[in-house]
């Protein structure tokens, strides 16, 4: 048995999570920032690295009380150091090596991108007989967040070749900015998918952009959405028209968002001969994406492997379960290891 405790701070959520062998929660914490950014509208990097200051080590020892052990019990220290916030990245991986240098507990590198994809298909590790059951590979894998829209050929645990990304917004991003155009506030993805629900999707005709390969591209939808709700020449911070309907203009791009994201997702699966999907990050969370991403498995005849809502966000439980994949194969990371912004 191969037990982890987890780390992340790569953006706004400060997490800990302790989890054996890969699959097994034992216990978890996350200390979200959301309504500390939602004055800004936007994560501002610095106020996000001093809350993982005060939050880092009581959620840690939270994690650790809930699982019900100590740092004698644990194997290994999985943390993100890659993508996320520089700063923020710091916070997590000092306080790893910092538990380290204490306990002599060995350090693993998670990268934030490929543990959503690991998040993604934990849940249905767990066999009838609680022993471990691991998917049928390759894996057609969607990471949709704030900082990305990815495709990846997902040919074991740790193993994934980048197909396709943004070339500007990423989706989650492109759900913040409608909300700030709409007057609707910070996050904009809960707000936007619940009055979606009850708009007309039909009511624009938003272009569904659709550029070469197997990379996306929303800046284009979330001008087209501002051009509709303030007019082609309105000055930024112009009133919204006064015949617009937000329920159908959120709709509406909605539709548009999901259509974008499924005209590459199933391609892509068959391309690579998939045996399954996985969509995960933030935007899984999204009721008409998990529709849509369902329907699209059940047509392809292959299994959808879906984060739970708890876990679709950033957490450590990801963290540590792609921490014991790494664990497992003896790769550690030394005391020199840094914190990289940005990565595939």
């Amino acid at each position: 048995m191969v037990r982890i405790l987890g780390i992340e701070s790569s953006c706004d959520e400060t997490a800990a999570a302790v989890v054996d062998d890969g699959y097994r929660v034992l216990g978890q914490r996350v200390a979200s920032q959301v309504d500390l950014h939602a004055r800004f509208g936007g994560v501002i990097p610095e106020v996000a690295s001093r809350s993982h200051l005060e939050a880092i080590f009581p959620v840690i020892d939270d994690a650790l009380a809930e699982a019900g052990c100590t740092l004698a019990d644990i194997d290994a220290i999985a943390v993100t150091t890659t993508p996320g916030l520089v700063g923020c990245l710091l916070v997590g991986l000092s306080a790893a090596k910092g538990l380290s240098l204490a306990t002599g507990l060995p350090i693993v590198s998670v990268n934030h991108v490929h543990a959503h994809i690991y998040g993604g298909i934990m849940p249905s590790m767990m066999g009838a007989d609680g022993e471990r059951v691991d998917p049928t590979w390759p894996l057609a894998s969607l990471v949709v967040s704030g900082g990305h829209s990815s495709l990846y050929e997902s040919r074991g645990p740790s193993e994934h070749r980048l197909l396709g990304r943004t070339i500007d917004d990423a989706v989650g991003e492109a759900y913040d900015k409608v909300s700030a155009i709409l007057g609707l506030g910070y996050p904009g993805g809960p707000v936007i998918d619940r009055l979606a629900q009850t708009g007309n999707p039909k009511a624009y005709r938003f272009k569904r952009t659709n550029i070469d390969g197997f990379d996306f591209s929303f800046s284009g939808l979330k001008t087209a959405v501002r051009y509709a709700a303030r007019g082609p020449n309105a000055r930024r911070g112009a009133p919204l028209l006064d015949d617009i309907v937000p329920a159908d203009l959120a709709a509406s791009f909605q539709a548009a968002a999901v259509d974008i994201l499924a005209a590459k997702l199933v391609p892509c699966a068959e391309s690579i001969g998939a045996r399954g999907l996985v969509v995960c990050g933030g935007v899984a969370a999204n009721s008409a994406l998990r529709t849509r991403c369902q329907a699209e498995a059940d047509t392809l005849g292959i299994p959808l492997f879906l984060p739970p809502m708890a876990l679709a966000t950033d957490n450590a439980v990801m963290i540590a379960g792609l921490g014991a994949e790494h664990a497992f194969a003896e790769r550690w990371a030394g005391l020199e290891v840094d914190a990289a912004p940005r990565a595939d």
